[in-house]
């Protein structure tokens, strides 16, 4: 009887040991999995993580196959398009001179004969001579040279000298002087030197699409009208000429005011920003950092300050910005000398902003001392000349 109790003694022992250590090792297996779990995730947000992250950077992220496509794909589509506006604009020529001219001879008086003669032929050949020089001249790209010029970056795709206002464009895949877009249409960038040439093609163009629909409003009302009545019963005796001569008119007024309404807005907007000096990247470019420094709580008299620094760009920008000149020193009266008959001014000037020649500390001259001669009024506006504020001296 003992040795039964015993025995169960044991095995009871036993199974409480072998749940005891699969309990163990249960748990000991889930803690692992949790510290796998933990170190996983922190590895994969060290790799992922930026400080400068933000909704516009996730979608650019997004979007980078489809810049890709894009890139590629408008490089070797050029041409096409270049084909396509030569074949559009010749469509629209071919049906002025077979369908409007014929018209015009026959129902204007000479001076309106003469007057859309003249216009017509000198807006056609503006739009083909600036077409064909924007599409043939070079935009402008920095040199290749690696030579130490001074407030220069580094194109980080070319790894050349990258000056001021110049971008890199990735469908030409070089540096482009001043650029301002990429246009397939032209199969060329638009920058420095063609930039003209593409303003005064959309100008010339724009203004011949109004010409055409202008011209072509009462024949359009006839042509479509005529074209309503085709599907009548019974339909109306009309040759296949007439019926090419209706379908050409409808087609000319619908592609000239489309192409008038898209392309007069791309010319506004461009004049819009040469008004304003700038080119479209670098609208962008002022609209991003004129928001940032309204969060920082800049005032609007620096943000101004924005149209005096053409042609600095990037971090000279920001600390022009950042750090603006005082007014007393910017003003023409501290540059050049007090006005006739005013005070002296008692302002001493900082440092950092004396141009060179010019001394630092000139304490005022105190009255009846002989040291030196009493400067002239012509010598405190001698061109050229630094006035010392609170000095009274000129160098």
């Amino acid at each position: 009887m003992r040795s039964r109790q015993r025995m169960f003694a044991a095995a009871m022992r036993l199974l409480l040991k072998c749940l005891r250590l699969g309990r163990r090792r249960r748990f000991k297996l889930v803690r692992q999995g949790w510290q796998l779990w933990h170190y996983g995730r922190l590895c994969l947000r060290s790799l992922l993580y930026n400080s400068f992250t933000n909704s516009d950077v996730v979608l650019d992220s997004l979007f980078e196959p489809v810049y890709w496509l894009v890139d590629h794909v408008t490089r070797w589509f050029g041409v096409v398009f270049v084909a396509l506006v030569i074949g559009l604009t010749s469509s629209i020529v071919a049906i002025v001179y077979i369908c409007l001219l014929p018209l015009i001879l026959q129902t204007y008086t000479p001076a309106w004969i003469c007057w859309h003669l003249t216009y017509g032929h000198w807006n056609l050949i503006m739009i083909v001579f600036h077409y064909y020089k924007a599409i043939t001249t070079s935009p402008g790209h920095p040199p290749q040279a690696k030579n130490d010029l001074t407030g220069v970056s580094i194109c980080r795709k070319c790894i050349a000298p990258k000056p001021a206002r110049t971008h890199h464009c990735s469908i030409c895949n070089r540096c482009v002087l001043k650029m301002d877009h990429h246009c397939p249409w032209l199969n060329n960038c638009v920058g420095h030197y063609n930039h003209r040439y593409f303003f005064s093609f959309c100008l010339f163009m724009t203004m011949g699409c109004i010409y055409c629909s202008i011209s072509g409003w009462d024949m359009f009302r006839d042509a479509y009208a005529a074209i309503e009545t085709y599907y009548q019963t019974p339909p109306p005796t009309f040759s296949f000429r007439q019926r090419a001569f209706h379908k050409s008119v409808v087609y000319l007024w619908v592609l000239c005011s489309s192409v008038a309404l898209a392309l007069g807005a791309l010319t506004l907007w461009h004049a819009a920003l040469i008004t304003r000096g700038e080119t479209s990247i670098e609208r962008h470019i002022n609209k991003k950092e004129r928001q940032r420094l309204q969060k920082k709580g800049k005032k609007p008299l620096q943000l101004r300050q924005l149209g005096q620094l053409e042609g600095v760009s990037g971090r000279g920008r920001a600390q022009a910005l950042a750090h603006p000149r005082p007014a007393a020193l910017s003003s023409p009266a501290a540059r050049n000398g007090p006005e006739l008959g005013a005070a002296p001014l008692r302002v001493r000037a900082a440092p950092g902003h004396l141009r060179p020649g010019c001394r630092r500390d000139v304490p005022p001259r105190r009255q009846g001392s002989t040291r030196g001669p009493k400067p002239t009024t012509a010598a405190l506006f001698r061109p050229g000349g630094c006035w010392q504020a609170g000095a009274g001296t000129h160098r």
